[in-house]
């Protein structure tokens, strides 16, 4: 009996343990953090492999060389923002872990709040630097979304022009690289409809691929996007719970000292009327 008594008091121990684990989770930053997680992961690891298709594409079917001189190129600039996402996806990892931290300390400050822990000024400002970042990578993360939205307009019209050129026959349609950008004006790299080089483009897999990967990148970006604002809104509602915090520690402190005030005076009194009947 003792045994089994003991054992019912040890799980039930082991229940309330894991009970109050999970309810110190923060998770409003949980689910922000792993939605912040997924995006950087599908924009970078997309955007990656859809950069190196467009290298192919390039190399294959529009005979783009890569600049012999050290000169800034198309396949140069794909190479810096490679180097780019490495380090968007290096530096995500740890603002997200740092926010998480953020969370669980804010929230155990909350939740300890009439207990030994006292917040500082030095946890107030924590929270506001985080705020304050956090609004700027959002506002960073916008830009992404509108820059990444720029090959995706562009390969949809290639594949446009694709459709277009298979269900319409005899129709004059060409393919020139000058018009985004990507190569000088003077070199002339065409391809039109009615060349072999474009009906293999067309029936590609890597064209199809790579706007795919895009619009994935794309949807990684706004992802990311929402969940900074997420982020925000969790930061910013801890950041008020906090100011309250702090206000509730001044008056239970200034109540506190004031009782033991009283309390003082009506003992002193109490021992003045003893001392004065005796």
């Amino acid at each position: 009996m003792e045994e089994d008594l003991d054992e019912g008091q040890s799980q039930k121990g082991c229940l309330e343990c894991c009970l109050k684990c999970l309810g110190g989770i923060p998770y409003p930053s949980l689910i922000a953090t792993i939605l912040l997680y997924a995006g950087v992961a599908l924009f970078c690891g997309c955007g990656h492999e859809a950069l190196t298709g467009t290298v192919t594409i390039l190399q294959n079917y529009f005979e783009v060389v890569r600049s012999p001189v050290d000169a800034l190129d198309v396949f140069t600039m794909i190479d810096i923002i490679k180097y780019v996402i490495y380090g968007i996806a290096s530096a995500f990892f740890v603002y997200g872990i740092l926010l998480m931290v953020e969370g669980f300390f804010t929230s155990g400050a909350i939740k300890d709040l009439y207990g030994d822990f006292k917040i500082t000024t030095c946890g107030r400002c924590v929270s506001a630097w985080f705020i304050m970042l956090t609004y700027i990578f959002m506002l960073a993360w916008l830009g992404v979304t509108a820059f990444t939205s720029i090959p995706v307009f562009i390969y949809f019209n290639i594949w446009n022009i694709c459709q277009n050129a298979t269900s319409l026959e005899g129709a004059s349609l060409c393919l020139d690289p000058r018009q985004y950008g990507l190569v000088p004006i003077a070199e002339a790299k065409t391809v039109c409809a009615g060349s072999e080089k474009f009906y293999r483009m067309c029936e590609s897999n890597e064209l199809d691929m790579t706007f795919h990967l895009f619009i994935c990148a794309l949807a990684g970006a706004g992802a990311a996007v929402i969940a900074m604002i997420h982020y925000l809104m969790v930061l910013s509602a801890n950041w008020a719970y906090v100011k309250d915090a702090c206000r509730m520690q001044k008056y239970e402190d200034i109540k506190s000292k004031e009782e033991q005030e009283l309390h003082d005076i009506h003992s002193t009194r109490s021992k003045e009327r003893l001392n004065a009947y005796t």
